[in-house]
């Protein structure tokens, strides 16, 4: 049975993030207890630049975190949250320290400054979703770094180019080129990427498994992008309901991410 906190964290996924709710809703019990307060402060990390129109506010919002992460990381009394108590249960002082890195990537959520070049753009999917992603696995169990980093950057770039529609309409700059063959090669990486990573899932332990299901959806959704790129700004990326549940299913029982 989840506590109190756990349940909040839940609802909060299934309201703002239900991809990974639906991800942690399909690994074991146990690992839902890590999953659930990592993936909450995820997402009100994610969401704190967009609550408010004034920059300054949305910079205090993000300090919040910061400084609650501080407390977890320096064994201090942490402040009583329905996400940060339960998130400091799980995390030690260096995974405290990796989420760091993922709230200062999300200043650039704030302002509307596109990316300055390529590797600004891979540097923020890199501290955004894969030290989400290190972070996840690593509390749960043993798993190699480079292929964490090949999978987090996959993920992250096909939530990124789902969300390109709603970024656009915000007013923000979210590719450094936006040509169709651009996207294409972008696509196109990421897909190498991510086979990379699952031939060496085996570098991946059982216990930290569970961490990867969120990447269920992320092979057909950049090889869409791959082979119809206008399918990007049209907001054409996802794949069927029905097929994502059985996927997500598949994927939860034979454990090959």
């Amino acid at each position: 049975m989840l506590s109190d906190d756990l349940n909040a964290c839940a609802d909060l996924l299934r309201r703002g993030d239900p991809d990974r709710f639906l991800a942690a809703m399909a690994a074991p019990v146990a690992a839902r207890r890590v999953l659930f307060p990592i993936y909450a402060f995820n997402l009100e990390v994610a969401r704190a630049p967009w609550v408010t129109q004034e920059p300054m506010i949305a910079e205090m919002r993000l300090q919040w975190w910061r400084d609650a992460l501080g407390e977890i990381r320096e064994g201090a009394v942490v402040r009583r949250h329905e996400v940060v108590t339960p998130l400091a249960s799980v995390l030690d002082p260096a995974s405290a320290a990796r989420l760091d890195d993922l709230i200062e990537a999300r200043r650039w959520d704030i302002y509307r400054e596109p990316f300055a070049d390529p590797a600004a753009f891979e540097r923020y999917i890199s501290d955004t979703s894969t030290s989400l992603l290190a972070v996840s696995a690593k509390v749960l169990g043993p798993a190699d770094e480079a292929v964490l980093a090949d999978a987090g950057y996959a993920l992250g770039l096909a939530n990124w180019l789902r969300a390109i529609p709603a970024l656009e309409a915000a007013g923000r700059i979210p590719l450094v080129d936006g040509r169709s063959e651009a996207l294409r090669e972008l696509a196109s990486g990421g897909l190498a990427r991510l086979s990379r990573a699952r031939k060496a899932r085996h570098k991946v332990s059982r216990a930290a498994r569970p961490a990867l299901l969120p990447l269920w959806q992320v092979g057909p959704v950049l090889a869409r992008a791959e082979h119809a790129p206008n399918a990007v700004a049209e907001g054409r990326l996802d794949i069927s309901p029905a097929c994502s549940r059985l996927t997500l299913m598949m994927r939860a029982t034979t454990g090959r991410w």
